[in-house]
């Protein structure tokens, strides 16, 4: 099954997250379908703190993927991404 969810990256208290379309079976940060956006927790107030390609996400959706419980939240406090 594929689902979207977050892989982190960036150092050591710096995190920096994509948000991607995996293999649920995948380890967190392995390999990856494809890469649909990021998030930026630690983002300046002059930076976009996340970014998602929506129609990347419909499209995942509307072949069956499921969104993980994190990347649901993300996305719904974050309408105009």
């Amino acid at each position: 099954m594929v689902v979207i969810r977050l892989a982190r990256g960036g150092s050591k208290k710096r995190p920096f997250y994509s948000i991607v379309a995996t293999d649920k079976r995948n380890r967190r940060d392995s390999n990856f379908i494809e890469r649909i956006g990021y998030f930026n927790p630690k983002a300046a107030e002059s930076e976009q703190a996340m970014r998602v390609a929506q129609d990347r996400l419909t499209y995942w959706t509307g072949v069956g993927a499921q969104i993980s419980p994190t990347v649901a939240r993300l996305i719904k406090n974050n309408p105009a991404v």
